[in-house]
């Protein structure tokens, strides 16, 4: 089941899916941050591996600054969105019509849907580590480590967001494999209005 806690950290990691040519060795948050600021729409499908051993798959959108859309393939009903602020949870299930919602700016989704991303600057990013082929950061909230953190992966050469992990508050790993990159493409700015969504639905 799709749950708010595991979406409060996996949507940190929907990134772009651009590339940047570098020498092979790890790679700098600049760099990284860099590589999010080069685009500005993107679209890729992803593989969710679930703690419990199922998995599900589906379709990101993302729209920088602060957009960004989870559909889930069927038999899955849920669809996560970011957008005016606010991360939207459709469950399919005890919220179809009326999502649960929170603030964009307490997920790090936030780090990355900026106007201008800035890992550096950011107290999130609490470890960084890697080898000539990948580079891994960890990021969680220095206020509530409790929650559980979140360990992006990238290629190194080019620079490529390839995968992430969120491992909750009591240790259960979520793992999603990004494929299938595509920047610079057309979306409507319909795909990232909640209201518009809820209203839909309730027809």
């Amino acid at each position: 089941m799709i749950t708010r806690r595991t979406f409060s950290m996996s949507l940190a990691a929907c990134a772009a899916m651009t590339a940047m040519p570098v020498s092979a060795q790890t790679v700098s948050l600049d760099q990284l941050s860099a590589y999010f600021n080069g685009f500005t729409t993107a679209q890729a499908r992803f593989l969710q591996l679930n703690d419990d051993g199922t998995r599900s798959s589906g379709t990101l959108y993302i729209r920088r600054p602060g957009r960004a859309r989870f559909e889930y393939d069927p038999p899955e009903e849920a669809l996560v969105m970011a957008g005016g602020g606010q991360v939207a949870i459709f469950d399919g299930r005890s919220n179809k019509v009326r999502p649960e919602q929170y603030p964009l700016r307490r997920t790090p989704l936030n780090l990355i849907l900026e106007r201008n991303v800035d890992l550096a600057a950011r107290n999130m990013v609490v470890g960084q580590f890697g080898d000539d082929e990948t580079t891994t950061i960890v990021a969680q909230d220095p206020k509530a480590p409790e929650n559980g953190r979140i360990e992006m992966v990238f290629s190194n050469a080019p620079v490529r967001l390839a995968e992430w992990t969120i491992i909750d508050g009591g240790g259960a790993r979520t793992r999603v494999i990004l494929d299938q990159f595509q920047t610079g493409v057309q979306l409507s700015s319909r795909l990232f209005n909640i209201v518009l969504e809820q209203q839909s639905r309730e027809r």
